[in-house]
């Protein structure tokens, strides 16, 4: 069963509050729990069967916990999410970034392949043609350029496609044909392969009841039939060039991807923060180490309180489980007609009586990068309540496309 630590530690609710009644910092904003931050790292470490895990910067989205991730042992280079973020990344001193996301951003490219320094830290991901000749329109002359292919590894039943629409390359003869294609321009080198299966590794697989059983089938299914169309994909590639890396799996997948024995490295990045979505995973033995702060900001009737802000949903289709959940004080529910609001959050229960003015709320949200969209920086509490400001990179005032 999931054994997730749901709620904040006394750490936190001892160093915080203070911080906020000092005037030194103002709700809204995003705590981190180091000591579960540390927690949760050795605890992916754990089940990745000995393969290196690739960090997932998008599930960050702070230089400082990038940082702090990449110092534990068993975690090696960066999933970046966009070239702009690469490169931004890449001055700040990091190196090993693989763009997850294939990339049309013209001036981006162009930047990548003009600088020699660039090139030979960052790979772009490619899956057609089209994304071929885009690079080498932006590289002119200059490169070579370090590309990766993406599989598709969607799930194939009668009338549906389960898992992330990504790639259309998913066969070995498509793989083997894209990477000719690669090899045959001398401003482009095929140095790995991704093959991530989403359906799996944001799937949950301890959920109870009928939906939980179809989940369970859907991650078995999923993996059955990936194994050997991912193998064979990946032969086609080497047929072709040299890889240098295979990665695949996430934080709800470490253990079952490595498993499989075709990848090189995993990737994962929200097992750091463990957000809401990771609470029914049977094998995520994590605490949720990020949250965010709402100050109560008036009561308009007994039994209920309402914080600022508060509305930070998840992308994805509208769902319950995109919106952030309240965990301290336990007992809040939000309103039924208002939700979760832009401006303010109406909040009733149990609870809500012993809240006054000023009282802090407690948050954690249904994902984890998206949080830091919201906040200049992020308050990281040490084990020994020592506190300490990380920036995010809103703060930084990186706009990524």
């Amino acid at each position: 069963m999931p054994s997730t630590v749901t709620t904040p530690s006394q750490t936190l609710l001892a160093v915080v509050p203070p911080l906020v009644k000092s005037g030194q910092i103002a709700a809204p904003f995003a705590a981190v729990d180091l000591g579960a931050f540390d927690h949760n790292a050795e605890q992916m470490v754990g089940r990745s069967r000995g393969l290196p895990i690739r960090v997932a910067s998008k599930s960050l989205r702070s230089t400082a916990a990038l940082r702090r991730a990449l110092n534990h042992d068993g975690f090696q280079g960066i999933l970046s999410y966009s070239v702009p973020e690469a490169i931004y990344l890449a001055r700040e001193g990091f190196d090993d970034i693989v763009v997850a996301y294939p990339s049309v951003n013209v001036p981006a490219l162009r930047e990548l392949a003009s600088d020699p320094a660039l090139r030979e830290v960052i790979t772009v991901m490619v899956d057609c043609t089209e994304h071929l000749d885009l690079i080498e329109a932006a590289a002119q002359g200059a490169g070579p350029v370090r590309v990766a292919i993406d599989l598709d590894c969607t799930l194939h039943l009668p009338g549906a496609v389960i898992g992330p629409r990504r790639s259309p390359v998913r066969s070995p003869e498509q793989v083997r044909e894209l990477a000719r294609g690669i090899v045959d321009k001398q401003c482009l080198r095929l140095v790995g392969v991704m093959a991530y299966e989403g359906q799996v590794a944001s799937v949950a697989d301890a959920e109870p009841g009928v939906a939980g059983s179809v989940k369970r089938w859907l991650r078995r299914t999923s993996m059955d039939q990936l194994g050997p169309r991912r193998k064979a994909c990946i032969d086609a590639a080497r047929e072709v060039a040299d890889l240098e890396f295979v990665n695949g799996g996430g934080t709800g997948s470490l253990d079952v991807s490595a498993a499989e024995g075709t990848l090189t490295e995993l990737a994962a990045g929200s097992g750091f923060y463990t957000p809401v979505i990771f609470d029914n995973f049977a094998t995520v033995n994590h605490r949720a180490a990020a949250f965010f702060i709402c100050q109560v900001s008036r009561i308009p009737a007994p039994g209920w309180a309402t914080v600022n802000s508060g509305g930070w949903i998840a992308s994805g289709p509208p769902a319950a489980d995109r919106v952030p959940v309240a965990v301290h004080p336990g007992g809040l529910s939000y309103s039924a007609t208002e939700g979760a609001g832009e401006v303010q959050t109406p909040l009733h229960g149990p609870a809500a009586n012993s809240l006054a003015v000023g009282d802090l709320v407690w948050f954690r949200h249904a994902k984890a990068g998206e949080m830091t969209e919201h906040v200049d920086g992020i308050v990281a509490v040490h084990p020994d309540g020592e506190a300490e400001m990380w920036d995010t990179y809103r703060g930084n005032g990186w706009t990524l496309r």
